[in-house]
Order: C-alpha cells, then structure tokens, then sequence
C-alpha cells in the first residue's frame, strides 16, 4: 500500500519564480528512471521465482518508484509547459533497455542482488535528500521529501531481505563488497546518462555517453553536501558486511565529498 498519493501533494502551492533550471533538468531526468520501476520488479520476480514474499515485497516497490515517476513528471510539467513525459520517456524507453527475462542475478546470487539494491536505494535516498534541501519551490521540496522517506524505508525493505539471503547462501564481506563497488561504478553507464538526454535532449541532439552523462553529473553532484556523502557511506557500508561508523566511514565520506567537488568544478570549466 502507498503511503502517499500526487493528491497528497500541495500543488495549488507551485511558484514557478522559484523553479531553479538546473534542478529542473535532472528531476526531467529522475522521472524517466523512477517511471521504469516495472521492468526492474519484473526482473527481480524472476531472479526470485520461488520466493512470494520477496516477489510482493518487490511488486509493491515497483508501485511506488512508478509513483515517484508520475509525480516528478506533473511538477516538469508544470515548471516547463513544453515538457512531454511521455515522448521523452517513449525515447528513454527505446534507447535504454535492460534484460527482464533473466532467471539469474547478474550480481552471481541472490544475496548480491539485494546488495546491489541497497546501493540504489543509498543512492536515490541520498539524492532526494539532497534535492530537498536545495530546492526553494515549495511543492518539489515536499515532494523529495516524500520520496526521500520511501527511498530510505525501500533501503531498509531489501536490507531485511538481504540478511536473510546472506545466512542462506553464506555470501562474505568479500563479495559484498565487490558487488557494491560494482553497482556504484554503474552510475556511470547509459542509465541515468540517457535519462538526462532523453529528458533534455530535444529531438536534434544525437546521444554520446561521455558528453550527457557529464551534463547529468555535473548538475546532480553539485547539490550534495558531506552530511548527504556521510549518510550515503554508511548505509553502502552497511549493506556490504562492514562497520558504518568510524574512521573507514570518516575517510570515505572525504574522498568522496572531495571527489564530487573536483568533478564539479572539472565538468564546469569543460562548459558542461
């Protein structure tokens, strides 16, 4: 059951004076990703064929990032009436696919694919929070704060799951932690990159991995503070078997925080 519905939304409160245009651009974005939540449920129902449990929990999952979708894209629409949802994600949809058919994780066990999804939902958590905070309009900051709060309870959702797995297939820290570090290094593929192309492209522009995912990268990471990276951390952290307080926490949150910042401020310069 959602927690939430659009209606819930305060939409009669949108001011359009404080819609910031680089905000506006990657949440066009987020709406794409958020909207195919299906594909990826279908997925994971295969993967996890014989256990209904899980396959609920996941179908639920899906019901709600569709909704995360769907309200990301009315606030695009109102903030650029020329925004079309539907023909951006018509061209999302044929130039990003992935396999749904698979009746193995790709991940190599279960127990990898529920750590895989907690580092998406570390991520997507993380990110709304820090949406939220920089956003001035009112309705998209209410509405990243939804999402934000049901990124985070998805974390803990497949974080349960995860546990379970990790006693039944006796999955080390080791492999944990292979697999987040792979998930992480995957926010660089097509996805999030043909998103923002597809969401902002318009239809003269041709799609080149490296030049749209510097566009997206270079306005998302721009909003993160080290309070969003230090959260972000310990939940990778946890998910991959090891302590997600102290000093690995501590020196992780300031590469990365100095990380991002270098990217930013690289990409910028590059007239990204």
């Amino acid at each position: 059951m959602k927690h939430w519905t659009l209606d819930d939304i305060p939409w009669t409160q949108f001011d359009p004076s404080l819609v910031d245009p680089e905000l506006l651009r990657i949440v066009k974005a987020a709406s794409m990703v958020e909207y195919n939540g299906g594909d990826y449920a279908a997925y994971l129902c295969n993967v996890f064929h014989d256990d209904p449990s899980f396959q609920d929990a996941a179908r639920l999952w899906a019901v709600e990032e569709v909704q995360h979708g769907a309200v990301l894209a009315r606030w695009a629409a109102m903030a650029d009436s020329s925004f079309d949802f539907d023909k951006s994600f018509a061209r999302f949809k044929d130039g990003f696919k992935i396999s749904i058919d698979k009746t193995q994780s790709i991940r190599g066990s279960r127990a990898g694919e529920l750590v895989a999804r907690c580092i998406v939902e570390t991520g997507t958590s993380s990110y709304y929070t820090a949406l939220m905070e920089a956003a001035k309009e009112p309705v998209l900051r209410e509405i990243c704060r939804n999402i934000a709060a049901d990124e985070l309870r998805h974390y803990k959702l497949f974080y349960t799951h995860l546990r379970r797995y990790v006693e039944a297939e006796k999955i080390g820290r080791v492999r944990r932690v292979l697999v987040a570090l792979r998930r992480i290094r995957e926010s660089e593929d097509d996805e999030l990159a043909y998103a923002y192309y597809a969401a902002n492209g318009g239809d003269e522009a041709a799609y080149d991995r490296r030049q749209w995912g510097a566009r997206y990268a270079r306005r998302a990471y721009s909003f993160y503070r080290r309070h969003h990276i230090q959260r972000g951390i310990s939940m990778v952290l946890k998910a991959a078997g090891l302590q997600p307080q102290g000093r690995l926490a501590n020196g992780l949150t300031s590469a990365v925080a100095w990380f991002m910042g270098w990217r930013v401020q690289r990409l910028a310069r590059a007239g990204f």
